[in-house]
């Protein structure tokens, strides 16, 4: 390492290197140094913090003046001397002034695959229950304020809704905690501290084997975009985004078979069709002419994207209250009661064989299930257009 008197002239006459980097000492003042490389210069100083050497860049030499460098220097050397990192500093004050919104946005430039639903929810969250909070630093955040927040949300907006945010916010704080050495603690951990969060309940509605008649005949009276989607959800229990996003590329009208590249959990989905679907989905074709999506739409996403109009229309024509996802899990419910085998079931709802050691031995072939999509496809037919017997899901 060089020593030189440091002026002006001294650092401009300083040649760049090819390669690597180059330090030079001022002969003036210990500690004091500058970085040259291939195409800059950047003052610097060293000196030993509790018995550790710690070196912190000071700026660039073409906008900094040598005795603003030597200034900025016997600065530092000071704060080192009484036990103080100016690079941890420097980290403090940076983490003290990144806000929630730009830990969100953070957030998401790291979570590169999450699905469109995932990132409207995490924007949801943000703009609406955390609104107040946007400009704020999230380190300002306190255990105090999640707790009063999540009290609030779960007030205003429902226990499930409170939860979720309260989530989101864990996740995005975590994600940013972790670009720094040094982070305060998430405060969301308060809510398991103190057994504050609310008990969920999952859902367990589905239609009723002795309501579907009832429900398919309001189906019928639907136009066809609505007719045809209800009935692609009770025989495929495909959730409702994935129905509502679906394009003719996705399917193979001569092959019977459905192939999504990416679903909710990151996964594809590869489903035989039952000749049932095959021939609805051959009308719809017919009628969607030349547009890309089973169910086009002229707003900004190109596709059918709201549910809730047509839903509550069946659900007052038919008397039967229903959800989407209860589509969803009546369709599995059906399928369970023909003795499809666990696995099977699992595959046909694209849920995850994890957990399970056998599972990760299996190689499960789409074709496999044709015989168990046509079973309660025949299942769903016959429930739906005479009624059950007893009142069952089985046949």
């Amino acid at each position: 390492m060089s020593k030189l008197n440091f002026t002006k002239r001294a650092i401009e006459a300083l040649p760049f290197t090819t390669n690597g980097q180059k330090l030079y000492r001022d002969a003036a003042l210990r500690g004091l140094g500058v970085r040259v490389g291939k195409s800059s210069k950047v003052f610097f100083v060293e000196g030993q913090v509790n018995g550790r050497t710690r070196r912190v860049s000071l700026g660039r030499a073409d906008v900094l003046g040598v005795e603003e460098a030597r200034r900025r220097a016997l600065g530092a050397l000071s704060d080192m001397v009484g036990g103080i990192d100016p690079n941890q500093e420097k980290r403090r004050l940076v983490q003290e002034t990144i806000t929630l919104a730009q830990a969100f946005s953070g957030f998401f430039d790291v979570r590169i695959d999450m699905t469109k639903g995932s990132v409207d929810a995490y924007g949801r969250t943000r703009d609406l229950y955390l609104r107040d909070w946007k400009r704020s630093p999230i380190t300002a955040i306190s255990r105090q304020m999640i707790l009063k927040r999540h009290q609030r949300i779960g007030a205003e907006h429902g226990q499930v809704t409170a939860n979720n945010v309260m989530r989101h916010l864990r996740s995005v704080y975590n994600v940013t905690a972790a670009a720094y050495d040094e982070f305060p603690p998430n405060p969301v951990a308060i809510l398991t501290q103190a057994r504050a969060w609310f008990p969920e309940r999952r859902r367990r509605g589905a239609v009723p084997a002795h309501e579907l008649p009832a429900w398919w005949a309001a189906v019928m009276e639907e136009p066809d975009h609505s007719r045809d989607f209800l009935l692609i959800a009770l025989f495929t229990g495909m959730r409702r985004n994935e129905i509502a996003s679906l394009r003719w590329d996705y399917i193979d009208l001569e092959g019977r078979a459905l192939h999504i590249p990416k679903t909710k959990n990151g996964d594809p989905l590869d489903l035989p069709l039952a000749d049932f679907m095959v021939e609805l989905l051959r009308s719809r074709r017919a009628e969607t002419g030349t547009s890309p999506w089973v169910f086009p739409s002229s707003g900004k996403t190109g596709h059918l994207v709201e549910t809730k109009k047509f839903t509550a229309r069946v659900a007052a024509r038919s008397g039967v209250a229903f959800t989407l996802h209860d589509l969803r899990r009546t369709f599995i419910t059906i399928a369970e009661n023909q003795d499809i085998p666990h696995y099977a079931l699992k595959r046909l709802l694209n849920h995850r064989l994890t957990g399970d050691v056998t599972a990760g031995y299996i190689v499960s072939q789409p074709e496999r299930l044709r015989g168990p999509v046509e079973a309660v496809a025949g299942r769903i037919l016959e429930l739906s257009k005479s009624g059950p017997k007893g009142g069952q899901y089985a046949a």
